[in-house]
């Protein structure tokens, strides 16, 4: 099973994206979107920059759970992944990310 983008609405009108595993866990969401245009460019640009390592930027939360940002080439986060118990989760969270994103096909919920 591959991994696959779902794009849905927020109650307040704006689009979102979420990149789910082949098992249905998502690996990655994104911030709102004004429009559907701008979240399916957030898409392309996730399927871009996730195969740069560069590009992801692993951090540990307040609360010593440990998640990852996705950027963009200009440096803006374009993906936040779920909290991790251990590093190496969200190492394998990563790995996810670089194995399901460049091939997802995306469902449109919105």
């Amino acid at each position: 099973m591959m991994g696959k983008f779902v794009i849905t609405k927020r109650a307040n009108g704006e689009f979102q994206f979420s990149l789910k595993a082949g098992n249905g866990q998502e690996i990655l969401g994104s911030e709102g979107y004004k429009t559907k245009d701008a979240c399916e460019n957030g898409i392309a640009s996730v399927k871009r920059n996730s195969q740069d390592d560069s590009k992801f930027d692993s951090k540990k939360s307040k609360n010593d759970k440990f998640y990852f940002n996705l950027k963009a080439t200009n440096g803006q986060i374009i993906g936040t992944s779920e909290m991790y118990e251990t590093e190496s989760s969200c190492k394998n969270g990563i790995a996810s990310v670089k194995t399901n994103a460049p091939n997802a096909e995306v469902e449109d919920k919105a």
